[in-house]
């Protein structure tokens, strides 16, 4: 702890950074960053910026950058994404930064930041193209983990064939993260074809009756081929749970 305050009394450490040193988290104006969260859970931590203002979502994600090197924002729009941007370029202007239109998601790191290696495949799977939303916001997650993403897009089952032309790359992956909305029935098939641990990923796609991604919730939970399934949208559960299993095939393959 001495050290930690001399350090803040010499200047090389700001408040924040020795707070989160300290209690594993920093506190802002718009919250706590639980900047332990990758060290303690093997997960990193994001900001959701649905029910934020602007101002809020870039002070967490300024206090992303000061304690961790990284900050993960999702669900974001474009007025919130430039505001996160001008907020970062002022703190630190080293800082590069990504920013996903599609699925609403921004990422900046420093020059300091080393993001994690891992020697295991996912593989992110939609149906269609309606699911990319999602799909997204998992990939970038299992890529933040640090695992090798691979994208195998549009081969659902209303064509058969489209699945079927995809085993054998599905077949190479590690983790399968499959996302579907409808009637939610690719991930129950691809499980049928696969040796490798399923996560199912349903999608707030169709109408009517059970839409809104609830028909595709209720098929995936009583699907009978052997699989795990997240809630309705939910890509950053299912990429922390592909890159959990990612970590322990790393360490095993290690």
């Amino acid at each position: 702890m001495r050290e930690i305050l001399d350090s803040v009394a010499a200047g090389d450490l700001s408040p924040a950074e020795a707070e989160a040193a300290l209690a594993g988290y920093a506190t802002s104006g718009a919250g706590r960053f639980d900047a332990a969260r990758e060290d303690r859970a093997g997960v990193p931590e994001a900001v959701l910026a649905d029910g934020k203002t602007p101002t809020e979502v870039a002070d967490l994600a300024a206090t992303a950058i000061e304690t961790t090197e990284r900050a993960i924002v999702t669900r974001l729009d474009a007025p919130t994404a430039t505001t996160v941007r001008e907020r970062l370029d002022e703190i630190a202007p080293d800082a590069t930064v990504r920013w996903d239109d599609r699925s609403n998601w921004l990422v900046a790191t420093t020059s300091a930041f080393e993001r994690p290696s891992l020697d295991a495949s996912v593989g992110v799977v939609t149906a269609g193209t309606s699911d990319a939303v999602p799909a997204g916001e998992a990939a970038l997650i299992v890529e933040e983990m640090g695992a090798t993403v691979t994208r195998i897009d549009d081969v659902g089952v209303a064509s058969l064939a489209r699945t079927i032309d995809a085993v054998d790359g599905l077949r190479d992956q590690d983790v399968l993260i499959v996302a579907a909305g409808r009637e939610g029935a690719l991930p129950t098939v691809v499980a049928g074809l696969v040796d490798v641990p399923i996560i199912g990923l349903p999608v707030s796609t169709g109408y009517g009756h059970g839409g809104e991604g609830e028909a595709a919730l209720s098929g995936l939970l009583q699907s009978c081929t052997a699989l795990s399934v997240v809630n309705i949208d939910a890509g950053f559960t299912a990429g922390t749970q592909a890159g959990l299993i990612a970590r322990q095939l790393d360490d095993a393959r290690d």
